[in-house]
């Protein structure tokens, strides 16, 4: 179970935001998707909790657990 809140990278006016789940207001905003995920990334292993990166159609694409993940993946990488 994840300690923090996840992290989501969001489509935002100004470029793209992180934001901690159930929040209103944005942790960061920045130009572009890639510097968004790198923050929220870095959140999300201080509070080990999971990334969730969102299209610009707003759904979830990809994410990351840095958390006790109850179901770990399987595979050797």
């Amino acid at each position: 179970m994840a300690k923090g809140k996840n992290q989501h990278v969001v489509k935002h006016q100004d470029g793209w935001a992180v934001k901690g789940a159930g929040n209103s207001k944005a942790t960061k905003v920045t130009k572009t998707q890639t510097e968004a995920i790198k923050i929220a990334q870095e959140i999300a292993k201080n509070q080990e909790s999971d990334t969730k990166i969102h299209g610009m159609n707003g759904q979830i694409r990809a994410g990351n657990s840095y958390g006790n993940d109850p179901c770990p993946p399987k595979d050797t990488k």
